[in-house]
């Protein structure tokens, strides 16, 4: 499957499972595609199977079942040297080589990619103020995210995996390297896909989603479609409810709110009745709501709860 006018998906994944035992699924059942030059935010809980994902991608392991294709190339099979070219990829952990000093780690990645942008590498390291001659293993977590992100911009890779990058940094330099990220992104039209928990940092950078929950994909696409697919709706909890799949649905005394899946290509309020609200959900509402919702993972279902108050 290839994206328009033939070029290839960043990812396609078909039935995608991995078990780090037997029958113990890191993820399982997951269906999903990311079209190549987009932001895609991988989002949901921690131990979701967020980072297992991006493993798969990256080929730390192989798929227990199913099947992945990485920029057009499976990933079960050995990776032709340009497609490993072509993918950077920064873990949690951020493994550099603690007894290297920045400059040299720098100078390792400019030696072993032909294609090394030192000039974007040198200002991520740069923007932290880090010494050239500072060890690695002597830096602090946010310190080393630097010279971890340095090495993966540098590589001026066509597709960037990126697993919780921006945990050990402070405000200012989340803002600074995702201004940074973004500027990188659109000039060179990388696929950046990035993961996170923290949902509503998410929503200013990405323009694609995928939410993980129990090692299945809930929820995937485009992140205006998403958006334009859904209203959050407010009314009297007697009157007629919305047309429209329910994803979560409150009650509160006399009051009724929730979220409720429409057809995009319908009309913007999805029919409602007049006795009700209606707006656009941000994402972290849209997302929350899915996860609420107690559905088996990867199905659709509706969450229903009734929240009562004790009259005054």
């Amino acid at each position: 499957m290839t994206a328009a006018m033939g070029t290839p998906l960043a990812l396609e994944a078909k039935d995608l499972g991995w078990a780090y035992r037997r029958n113990q699924w890191a993820v399982r059942h997951c269906d999903f595609t990311v079209p190549t030059g987009r932001v895609c935010g991988v989002v949901g809980p921690n131990g979701a199977g967020k980072s297992t994902l991006l493993g798969l991608a990256a080929r730390l392991f192989a798929p227990s079942e199913g099947e992945l294709r990485v920029l057009g190339e499976s990933v079960t099979g050995p990776a032709a040297p340009e497609l490993r070219a072509k993918v950077a990829y920064v873990t949690q952990e951020k493994p550099l080589y603690r007894t290297f000093t920045v400059a040299e780690t720098l100078r390792m990645g400019r030696e072993l990619n032909p294609s090394w942008d030192q000039a974007t590498a040198q200002r991520v390291v740069e923007l932290g103020e880090l010494r050239p001659n500072a060890r690695v293993g002597r830096l602090s977590g946010g310190q080393r995210s630097r010279v971890a992100l340095a090495m993966a911009l540098g590589k001026r890779a066509e597709l960037l995996l990126l697993d919780e990058p921006f945990a050990d940094l402070d405000p200012l330099a989340r803002h600074d390297l995702t201004g940074l990220l973004l500027a990188q992104a659109a000039e060179h039209g990388t696929t950046v896909v990035i993961s996170s928990h923290l949902m509503s940092e998410l929503e200013e950078v990405v323009d694609h989603v995928l939410l993980v929950q129990s090692g299945r994909v809930r929820l995937a696409g485009d992140l205006d479609e998403l958006l334009d697919g859904h209203r959050l709706v407010a009314g009297l909890a007697d009157a007629e409810r919305p047309a429209g799949k329910v994803i979560e649905w409150r009650v509160t005394g006399r009051q009724a709110t929730g979220l409720i899946r429409i057809d995009p290509a319908g009309p913007p309020t999805g029919d409602l009745p007049e006795s009700w609200d209606a707006t656009r959900p941000r994402l972290e509402e849209l997302l929350l709501a899915h996860l609420r919702n107690p559905a088996e993972a990867g199905t659709p279902g509706d969450r229903l709860s009734t929240i009562s108050e004790a009259a005054a």
